[in-house]
């Protein structure tokens, strides 16, 4: 199943995807939200769908698409998780996951214009694979337990301003990381049954021309180890959204300027839709 959010800014109506068709999930719940997924929603979404009770959502595709989660409690993010991006930060891959967060102020839709933040030089784009946590995770066992937590998986870029994550920042990434809209995220939540998560191409372009084009197979930890090396430090609540990592061909390895207010960004992962933004300057 697709889940997305459709309407304005702060007044997204939960819709479930079918076919093309969104449908109206508001007689099921109020908000795509931890609430929901940790609630079994999906199978009861699913259950009012088979059952006529959801109506179709007139002039859909005349809406704004907002992000396919409600603004989660917590984002955290994996560093250098591809090879060959480790190498052109100059970077060795790491030996275990690096964790940095991002402010859930930060998440917004898919296609929404984002600032290049005031005094920025080094705004950079980063296509990701996102996993959106559906129940608790804390001490699991083993990887193979984590996959049983994953409510779904959504396009992400990870936005970074590279001065501040790298030069700045006093070792913590975290402030490179934050800056308002740096996390656009969808068009759509997808369920796990929908994608084989390890197998999924993903590519940036910007300005039309090609930057990024890899695979998560390539990923140096996969999700599940992912979410398992997590829980042994934190619990992991329904809702919370994962940045997996970027592959090669982002503006830090010097092969391609930073980003100009007027540039547009285009991300796109196989079966988890497509994302396009306008880099505007920041409001004075």
């Amino acid at each position: 199943m697709k889940f997305a959010r459709l309407g304005s800014p702060e007044h997204e109506m939960p819709v479930l995807i079918d076919n093309g068709v969104s449908y109206d999930l508001r007689p099921v719940t109020g908000d795509i939200d931890g609430a929901f997924l940790a609630g079994d929603g999906p199978a009861r979404a699913a259950a009012a769908l088979a059952a006529g009770e959801l109506t179709p959502v007139d002039g859909a595709d005349g809406l704004r698409v907002g992000a396919p989660i409600a603004r989660p409690g917590a984002v955290l993010c994996i560093g250098m998780n591809y090879a060959a991006h480790a190498a052109e930060s100059g970077s060795q891959p790491p030996s275990v996951p690096i964790l940095f967060m991002k402010t859930p102020n930060t998440v917004v839709g898919p296609n929404d214009p984002v600032e290049i933040p005031r005094d920025s030089e080094k705004t950079d784009w980063e296509v990701e694979l996102g996993v959106v946590i559906g129940s608790r995770a804390l001490y699991l066992d083993s990887p193979e337990a984590a996959l049983d937590h994953v409510a779904g998986f959504v396009l992400a870029n990870d936005l970074s301003e590279r001065t501040w994550q790298l030069e700045v920042s006093g070792g913590q990434w975290s402030k490179g990381k934050s800056a308002p809209g740096f996390c656009p995220i969808g068009p759509w939540l997808v369920t796990p049954d929908e994608v084989d998560h390890q197998q999924l191409r993903l590519r940036s372009f910007v300005n039309g021309e090609p930057r990024q084009d890899s695979n998560t197979s390539d990923m140096v930890f996969d999700v599940a180890t992912i979410i398992w090396q997590l829980s042994q430090y934190l619990a992991l609540e329904p809702g919370d959204l994962i940045l997996t990592g970027t592959p090669e061909g982002v503006a830090l390895s010097g092969r391609f300027p930073f980003l100009r207010a007027g540039d547009t960004v285009e991300l796109d992962i196989a079966g988890l839709g497509a994302q396009r933004q306008e880099f505007v300057a920041a409001a004075r």
